[in-house]
């Protein structure tokens, strides 16, 4: 797999969990854990979009 692809792998995956965030602060009764620990995957992903940017 090139740079390239993982990264764009990378912001698939970004935007996926961007949706479950979204949809689960829409849904009542909500858990505030599995939010935050959705936020803290897309967090590191995005960290991660970046550094493999900085390479390319």
């Amino acid at each position: 797999m090139s740079l390239s692809s993982h990264i764009e792998e990378l912001k698939k995956k970004h935007q996926a969990l961007s949706d479950q965030v979204e949809e689960a602060q829409r849904a009542p009764g909500s858990n505030d854990f599995e939010i935050s620990e959705l936020k803290k995957q897309k967090l590191r992903i995005k960290e991660e979009i970046e550094r493999l940017s900085e390479t390319v």
